[in-house]
């Protein structure tokens, strides 16, 4: 059993190419259906069987058999689990939820390792595990790397995203009574509260846009992404797909409940209870896979915050942003124009002209996102955005931008296929100055 070191990690300028570029691919994914939550009763919708289930379609999508696998890598890292690594986790009181017989939540409410092992003994021939995998967007990067230095040959990475009524991020400083220190500034008004919208409104002001004109448009198009799935995705990663399309017009988007001006409800994204599912191999193993390998040719990490306060501003936020876009770059070597596919992580909408803008991507200028939103973003058009509606047009899957870029450089994302050249992609969860973005390709140079 090994445990998680932190040397693996490109989170500062500098670095250069990525030396493994090009030599870990990604073979298959997987997902399980996705639920608003939890219903506390049915056990085959627990974690652990769509965990078990997850990781059964990633391994048929990348045609391996399970005795294959020499490496797991699970987060038991999610946004409501009991007692386990990083605040999302740590929800208090800590004792478990559930009454006897239940003497663990491993496999309910979190899944690790030894759990998935203990009920998979398919998965005979695994040498590499970890104990404190990251959350998705730095997972990804740590899966590639592990693989790069060779501690597994054909790897799954695993991520639980957990939505349990009254337990939804409240384990950390969230369990306490009194927001202390700086927390005291933003907490009591929400995550969505002053932390998160101050730069906003001050990217408003800087630039005399109005939120409603630039974001709706953007808003929507994820919505309508989020809808267009194969068929062969009908049980997997959205949401409203699966429940009922949210029927979601510019209208209702102006009109919609505000949470903190000038972020709105659907500015949002929704929690949700899901798992997905990542296989990674190296490069020649993946040579005789079931699918066109997606090469991973950057990781990146850390945080690229530099505040004077406990207040992060506009003008901080663009800086912070692109240092992560600097990083990736590097990292690749690519520049904004080598980029074909952009899929952001957009767990709150006002990250988007933020990370659009830091990126440049098709050419998009600091202060330019609300014309660049308002003309043709569409999957037909030459600058699709976000072209697997993310987390806003398939729910807080943190999964969606992974799996839309994996598909739209395969070819294979159906109706959702861009018209644009699909080599390169750039996806990630990262968000506010986080600079855990993830580069791939289609081709391993």
């Amino acid at each position: 059993m090994a445990t998680q070191e932190t040397t693996w990690r490109r989170d500062r300028t500098g670095l250069g190419v990525w030396p493994h570029q090009g030599k870990v691919a990604i073979t298959g994914w997987g997902h399980s259906p996705v639920d608003r939550r939890w219903d506390g009763v049915t056990m085959d919708t627990i974690l652990g069987a769509y965990a078990i289930l997850a990781v059964r379609r990633a391994l048929d999508d990348a045609g391996v058999k399970p005795e294959e696998v020499d490496g797991l890598l699970c987060c038991p890292d999610n946004m409501a689990g009991f007692n386990v690594a990083g605040p999302a986790g740590q929800w208090g009181p800590f004792r478990p939820y559930f009454p006897p017989p239940y003497d663990s939540e491993d496999g309910i409410s979190i899944v690790t390792n030894k759990w998935l092992l203990s009920q998979m003994p398919e998965l005979s021939n695994v040498t590499y595990t970890a104990d404190d995998v990251p959350a998705i967007g730095e997972g990804m990067g740590y899966a590639a790397q592990a693989c790069a230095e060779g501690k597994y040959q054909v790897g799954v990475y695993v991520y639980t995203a957990n939505n349990l009524e009254g337990r939804y991020r409240r384990g950390g400083d969230n369990a306490e009574d009194h927001a202390r220190g700086a927390r005291q500034w933003s907490t009591p008004w929400g995550a969505a509260g002053g932390q998160d919208a101050l730069p906003l409104q001050g990217y408003c002001h800087k630039y005399g846009v109005e939120w409603d004109d630039m974001m709706a448009p953007v808003i929507i198009n994820e919505h309508r992404n989020g809808l267009m799935k194969q068929e062969s995705d009908l049980e997997g990663w959205s949401f409203y797909y699966q429940n009922g399309a949210s029927g979601l017009t510019v209208e209702d988007y102006i009109n919609s409940r505000p949470t903190f001006w000038p972020i709105k409800i659907w500015d949002c994204d929704r929690p949700i209870n899901a798992v997905g599912a990542f296989v990674f191999t190296t490069a020649e193993r993946a040579r005789d896979m079931k699918q066109k390998p997606i090469y991973v040719m950057n990781h990146n990490q850390g945080n690229t915050a530099r505040t004077r306060s406990s207040q992060i501003t506009c003008d901080e936020q663009e800086v912070a942003n692109a240092m992560a876009a600097q990083m990736a770059y590097e990292g690749s070597g690519w520049t904004p124009r080598d980029v074909d596919i952009f899929n952001p992580y957009d767990g709150y909408s006002w990250f988007l002209p933020f990370f659009l803008e830091a990126f440049g991507w098709h050419g998009v200028g600091y202060g330019e996102a609300r014309d660049f939103f308002n003309g043709d973003i569409s999957v037909e058009g030459p600058h699709p955005f976000c072209s697997g509606g993310g987390n806003l047009g398939n729910g807080r899957t943190r999964t969606s931008m992974y799996i839309d870029s994996i598909q739209q450089l395969r070819g294979t994302a159906g109706s959702r296929q861009v018209n644009v050249k699909a080599e390169t992609a750039i996806c990630a969860f990262a968000p506010f100055t986080s600079s855990a973005y993830l580069c791939l390709s289609n081709v391993p140079s």
